[in-house]
C-alpha cells in the first residue's frame, strides 16, 4: 500500500533514513563510491526537508520509499529507494505509476547515478529519455532523464 510518510514525525524520519541509508549503500557499490552525498543525510534533514515522500508498505514494514518535489509543470522525483529485501518484486514500477497519477504537471524529471543499470533500465522502460550527464558531489557522475506525462 503506498501512503503519505509525514516526515516532519521523528519516528517516521528515522524510518526512511534507515531505508535510504540501506538502500544507498547498494547505489554506492554500484557506483564504486567510497563517499556518496546521499548517505551523509541525516533524520534532522528528512524532518526539515521541504519534498513530499510516499512510502510502499509491505506487512507494516517500510520496503520502498519515493521523495517528490513539485516544479512549475514538473514533477522532480528527488528519490525512489527499495529495500534490498524487496527487490525485484515490483515495487519501484508501482512507485513510478502513483507519481505519473499524482499530479497534473507535464513533465517528470529523475537522475540517477550512471552505474546504476537497474534504475536506468526502469526509467526508459517507463518511457524516461536521457538528458543530460554531470558530475555532481562527491564527484559522482550522474544522468538525468525526462519524461513528458
Amino acid at each position: 500500500m503506498i501512503k503519505a510518510i509525514f516526515h516532519s514525525e521523528i519516528s517516521n524520519a528515522e524510518k526512511l533514513h534507515d531505508l535510504f541509508q540501506v538502500s544507498y549503500r547498494i547505489e554506492a557499490a554500484l557506483l564504486g563510491a567510497t563517499d556518496f552525498p546521499p548517505l551523509n543525510r541525516s533524520i534532522i534533514d528528512f524532518q526539515n526537508s521541504n519534498t513530499q515522500f510516499y512510502g510502499f508498505w509491505k506487512d507494516d514494514v517500510l520496503a520502498a520509499a519515493v521523495e517528490i518535489d513539485q516544479l512549475k509543470n514538473t514533477l522532480k522525483i528527488c528519490s525512489l529507494v527499495v529495500h534490498p529485501n524487496y527487490f525485484r518484486q515490483g515495487i519501484a514500477r508501482k512507485l513510478l505509476l502513483f507519481v505519473e497519477d499524482y499530479d497534473d504537471s507535464e513533465t517528470l524529471v529523475v537522475e540517477t547515478g550512471w552505474a546504476n543499470a537497474p534504475a536506468m533500465a526502469l526509467y526508459e522502460k517507463f518511457g524516461f529519455q536521457e538528458t543530460r550527464e554531470y558530475i555532481g558531489p562527491g564527484g559522482i557522475k550522474k544522468k538525468c532523464f525526462s519524461k513528458l506525462k
